[in-house]
């Protein structure tokens, strides 16, 4: 049962995060420090090495469980059926607003999927079921950090290059010569009609050199790995290169608060979104998201507390990196921003609430 201890631990934890939202808030509304570009730059800065270097110790330092194969699969069935759904969604909207639809998945599929367990989620559940419910919500925020982020980034980088790619072609100038202007055009138009290898080769080589060149796809994974190897013979980190880790690590939470700090001091208003993208992105994230959870759990076959904490965890608040990727990749950062913001703030009473309706179940 949870107590007014873990409630307070669960407070303190967050508490730091936004005190450096409001420094980072104040540093550009009031005390005006950083310009835009520079703020840019220390986006670049959480995105290329305080976010790779926290996935890393983290995965790293995550250490042994016995995997509970079921839970994790069941989360894999509940992030396929939010692909399924929002892919019918975007099919089924007009042709012409299909980009909007397909950049609205990508937000979507963020909103509904991924959260952040290690803050909210990892303390609570040892409140409220123990140890081996703790065990649970870490290995997801591992498969998390291993797979679906990195899916994320190669999504936001395959609609990067599509949009490159498929941009028109400037319009040539009409002093230039009418016979000029015809080749221009004819030329552009030879570029917008490559179909086959010659559109779908350069496309997926690029995206795949950006997706390679960036850290974040291969830190969890190199941590992971050396977890494994760590743990089967025993071995540890030479002191100065886990300390160089850690201290760039240690900057990850921090400056990363900061950095939305900054964007959100940005804007005309804290709150960027309306009341009707607020109100989705609550919905997604603690509706939608437990709800598939909870069919893909009972599809998997999960019963008692292993379902409960299934669902528990699906209702956690908005993962803080969705919000670096959004802004690095200027797509719905407001919205990605608005739901860490007041997803946190509203995510314990939601919790709470689900923990005990679930326990009449």
């Amino acid at each position: 049962m949870i107590g007014w201890g873990d409630v307070y631990k669960v407070v303190s934890g967050m508490a730091p995060l936004y005190f450096a939202l409001v420094l980072g808030y104040c540093s550009v509304r009031w005390w005006k420090l950083f310009t835009r570009d520079q703020c840019d730059a220390i986006n670049r800065l959480v995105i290329y090495f305080a976010l790779p270097f926290f996935a890393f110790d983290f995965n790293a330092h995550a250490g042994t469980f016995a995997a509970s194969y079921r839970v994790l699969a069941a989360d894999a069935v509940a992030k396929l059926l939010v692909i399924v759904s929002l892919a019918f969604w975007a099919a089924a909207s007009s042709r012409k607003a299909a980009p909007t639809s397909y950049s609205w998945c990508i937000t979507g599929f963020s909103l509904a999927t991924l959260s952040n367990g290690l803050l909210v989620g990892a303390p609570l559940m040892d409140a409220m079921y123990g140890k081996w419910a703790r065990d649970i919500v870490v290995q997801l925020s591992v498969v998390q950090a291993v797979v679906w982020l990195p899916v994320l980034l190669v999504v936001f980088e395959a609609r990067q290059a599509w949009m490159e790619v498929t941009a028109p072609a400037p319009a040539p100038a009409l002093e230039e010569g009418l016979q000029e202007d015809v080749d221009r055009a004819a030329a552009g138009g030879g570029r917008k009609k490559k179909t086959g290898c010659a559109f779908w080769g350069p496309l997926l080589r690029n995206v795949g050199l950006k997706v390679v060149g960036n850290p974040n796809v291969y830190a969890s994974l190199l941590g992971v790995l050396w977890s494994i190897v760590a743990n089967r013979w025993n071995l540890e980190i030479p002191l100065i290169i886990d300390g160089s880790i850690e201290i760039m690590s240690k900057t990850g939470l921090g400056i990363g608060m900061f950095n939305m700090g900054l964007f959100i001091g940005l804007q005309d208003k804290i709150i960027m979104t309306g009341p009707g993208l607020t109100t989705l992105g609550m919905v997604l994230r603690f509706v939608a998201a437990p709800a598939t959870t909870m069919v893909g759990a009972i599809l998997l076959g999960l019963r008692g507390d292993v379902l409960r904490v299934a669902i528990i965890q699906a209702a956690l608040p908005q993962s803080v990196g969705t919000f670096f990727f959004a802004r690095e990749y200027d797509l719905h950062a407001d919205v990605l921003s608005t739901a860490v913001i007041a997803g946190t703030l509203v995510s314990l009473p939601v919790i709470t609430g689900y923990y005990v309706v679930l326990g009449f179940i």
